[in-house]
Formats: C-alpha cells, sequence, structure tokens
C-alpha cells in the first residue's frame, strides 16, 4: 500500500499539494480581482474556504518538501489520521463553498439573465473562480481518497 500516488513525503503528493494551493490561490485572486462580489455571501464563504485551503495544503506541502529532503517517512498512523481528518474538514467545506458559489451564478446568469442587462457584474470571472474553486475540490478529493486508503491500510 505504500505505492500510491499522492502519499505524503514524496514527489506526487507534493505536486498534488502545490496544485491545491495554486489552485484555491487563483480562485482567490479572480474573485477578488471581480468587482462587487462582496456584495454576495456565497463568495465570501468561497474566498474564506480558499483562503483555509491555501493555508493548510500549502502547510502539508511544506511537510512534504521536508520529508523529502531529509528522506523521512510520513506513514505515521496518527499523522496519516490528523491528515485525513484535516483533508476531509477542507474538502467539504470547498464543495460547499463551490456549490453554494455556482448556484448563485446560476440563478443570476441563467435564471435570472441579471449578467445579461447588468454589465457591470463580471459574471465571466466569477465563473473562472468558481471553475478553479471545483478544480481545487478534485484536487483535494483525490487527496482525501489516497489519505483514507493509507489510513486503512495502517490500521
Amino acid at each position: 500500500m505504500k505505492d500510491l500516488i499522492g502519499r505524503p513525503g514524496t514527489m506526487s503528493g507534493l505536486a498534488l499539494r502545490i496544485g491545491q494551493s495554486a489552485f484555491a490561490a487563483a480562485s482567490i485572486g479572480v474573485m477578488v480581482s471581480a468587482l462587487g462580489f462582496s456584495s454576495f455571501t456565497a463568495f465570501c464563504y468561497l474566498i474564506a474556504s480558499m483562503g483555509l485551503q491555501v493555508l493548510w495544503s500549502f502547510g502539508l506541502a511544506c511537510l512534504d518538501m521536508y520529508a523529502l529532503r531529509r528522506k523521512r517517512d510520513l506513514q505515521n498512523p496518527i499523522l496519516v489520521s490528523l491528515f485525513v481528518v484535516g483533508d476531509w474538514v477542507t474538502a467539504t467545506l470547498t464543495l460547499a463553498a463551490a456549490s453554494s458559489s455556482a448556484g448563485i451564478i446560476f440563478l443570476y446568469a441563467k435564471d435570472l439573465d441579471v449578467c445579461k442587462f447588468h454589465k457591470e457584474l463580471p459574471c465571466s470571472m466569477f465563473q473562472i473562480s468558481i471553475a478553479l474553486a471545483f478544480i481545487t475540490w478534485a484536487l483535494i478529493a483525490m487527496s482525501s481518497h489516497v489519505m483514507f486508503w493509507i489510513l486503512l491500510a495502517s490500521v
């Protein structure tokens, strides 16, 4: 079970965590650069969720870099269970934030045609930010899945 791609302390795990951090940071950057995002609670929740995701993933990326430099194994069951819980929490928050934001932009763009009539709303930037949030969620879901199997193998 030590051959899983994305496990902590490996280059693939480091790449997965850097990808999570980069896409979450890009989602924040695009959303913050769109004027008027703060008038929507779901978009503010997306920013908060992506901020937590950046902190969590960047912290674990630093831990992966440390483990790679020192050639340490991060397969400790207590450490892996911490990773599992952290990944599950951030994955749930990320999915909830991305889904609620997608619901708002779908309502405004498709159902109410607000984006068509109010050109001052940067709906395309909102959509890009939400797409980046869903990519972040896909990466954290992969990481959560790997961590869960590592935890099961270590018990």
